[in-house]
């Protein structure tokens, strides 16, 4: 049984991004075993939702990638964060602790909306 769950809806740019900002330049494989290790293998990441976002990211000016080789001698794109990209890590870092603190507002029976 495979108790891993998808990403969840708005989260993997920011993920992503995070990611790059930690341990810099890396490739799409290196990134997606990173978040499923970050997330103690409780996230499913497949490729054909990685690949999109980390394009859409690249057009949008957050990261830019350059072809290098991997550890195993493979041609891979690399992606690293550009100044428009901490920005936006920043940005979008605020906006999911204000979401989850409007969540836990709903979550936590003692704080009961008046």
């Amino acid at each position: 049984m495979n108790n891993k769950t998808d990403v969840w809806q708005g989260t993997l740019a920011l993920m992503v991004l995070k990611t790059i900002e930690i341990l810099g330049p890396l490739h799409g494989y290196g990134i997606a075993r990173r978040i499923e290790q970050t997330s103690g293998n409780r996230l499913a990441l497949n490729y054909g939702t990685l690949y999109p976002a980390l394009l859409k990211l690249e057009q949008e000016g957050a990261i830019e990638a350059e072809w290098g080789v991997s550890d195993n001698n493979r041609k891979a794109k690399f992606y690293k964060l550009t100044r428009a990209g901490r920005k936006q890590l920043e940005r979008e870092a605020r906006n999911w602790e204000q979401a989850t603190e409007i969540l836990a507002c709903f979550l936590a029976p003692e704080n009961d909306i008046v």
